[in-house]
């Protein structure tokens, strides 16, 4: 990302998240509560753990925004972490007197022995603290940003949950998807009867003490068609986009449109068949697909389709009936580190997944249409829609 870029700092367990955005037109209208409404989205959601009780996620501008607008500077944000004041000394900045107990029993399927080989360090927690999903209050913090500034272009993006575990639910057609329902559903699905069961089944991992994951989709909807390009193998969107969705914790496969599903079509089957459009005046354009296996995105570039990404969550690796490790002191059999945790997050992964998006089609809006002020990059959309039409 060149022209819409962020960075993110801060533990789990610290004093709080910060992140830093860079590339955001001035002049748009932008406010603490947006963003906010934003992260309370990514609290919800049946199987979340006890820590959603201790926070309420709320960041506060500290620069590149006045009077309720954007300047054009970077944007500076923070989030506080009200559960530090319980960890001011095993995280404390400065050195302390008192022995701070070490986690040694890394937990398998989690970046705790990867992480302490790979740094040298004879205490897992500072691997912990970065490495936890606690760092995703920032991103969806930085891709409401993303998201308002797309909402001027028109672009709209939702999400909703496939599958938790074995129990599997989807919708061939967004505009058939009800996202009233789908937000007020404590597991973000959009068939009540499915949710039932969806938290019975999580209710059922938490008393036996395992975790589960499951299936997330991700829409976007009204997505210009020109963003990215086919010319070199880092502009290509649907690879921008794939590793936006994948660097989100937990997340282990990345499909977009029919994905994996293609695999076992021939050609004939796969293809989405361009024919004369009835509803020029809608898109301003003589053609359109007869249906959207691609999701959205053909030779690296929006074909002007819904663009729909779908991934893997693989379930939390923390589980309060810890799985076999070693002791990384002794070398000797001991269970793995157990910490509170979440027993499903494939809701939450669906809003962070929400906010990767929006960063990422936000880039790429700006790499296609630029300015500098809001009104500007809007002059240079419009008309770049009245040439190809």
């Amino acid at each position: 990302m060149n022209n819409f870029r962020f960075l993110t700092g801060g533990e789990s367990h610290g004093k709080g998240l910060v992140a830093i955005v860079e590339g955001m037109v001035a002049d748009l209208p932008l406010e603490e509560k947006y963003i906010n409404k934003e992260l309370k989205r990514r609290q919800k959601g049946y199987g979340r753990g006890p820590r959603m009780k201790i926070e309420e996620d709320k960041a506060e501008i500290m620069a590149g925004v006045r009077h309720g607008f954007t300047t054009g500077s970077p944007i500076a944000l923070v989030i506080t972490n009200r559960d530090w004041q319980n960890w001011q000394e095993q995280l404390s900045v400065s050195p302390v007197e008192k022995d701070v107990e070490h986690v040694t029993c890394p937990r398998p399927g989690h970046a705790d022995l990867a992480g302490v080989t790979k740094y040298g360090l004879k205490d897992i927690r500072p691997i912990i603290e970065r490495a936890s999903a606690r760092e995703t209050a920032a991103r969806v913090a930085v891709g409401a940003i993303a998201r308002r500034f797309l909402e001027e272009l028109g672009v709209v993006i939702h999400s909703y949950t496939v599958a938790i575990g074995e129990h599997h639910w989807e919708q061939s057609e967004a505009s058939a998807i009800n996202w009233q329902q789908v937000e007020t559903s404590p597991v973000r699905c959009a068939h009540a009867e499915l949710e039932k069961t969806m938290m019975s089944t999580i209710d059922e991992d938490q008393d036996s003490g395992d975790t589960l994951g499951g299936v997330f989709e991700v829409i976007a909807a009204g997505v210009p068609i020109g963003l990215g390009s086919h010319v070199s193998w880092d502009r290509r969107l649907d690879g921008r986009i794939a590793q936006a969705i994948m660097s989100i914790n937990a997340v282990k496969g990345v499909e977009i449109g029919a994905g994996f599903a293609l695999a076992g079509l021939k050609g004939s089957q796969a293809h989405d068949v361009i024919e004369p459009s009835p509803r020029r005046e809608a898109k301003g354009l003589p053609w359109q697909h007869a249906t959207n296996r691609a999701g959205g995105i053909e030779g690296g570039i929006s074909n002007g389709e819904n663009i729909i990404v779908r991934a893997a969550v693989k379930p939390i690796a923390t589980l309060a009936n810890p799985l076999p490790s070693v002791d990384l002191r002794s070398g000797e059999k001991a269970k793995a580190h157990y910490e509170r945790s979440d027993i499903c997050v494939v809701p939450a992964a669906g809003v962070i997944a929400e906010a990767m998006l929006a960063v990422v089609l936000a880039d790429a809006c700006l790499e296609k249409f630029g300015g500098d002020n809001l009104k500007e990059t809007l002059a240079n959309y419009r008309n770049y829609l009245s040439n190809i039409s």
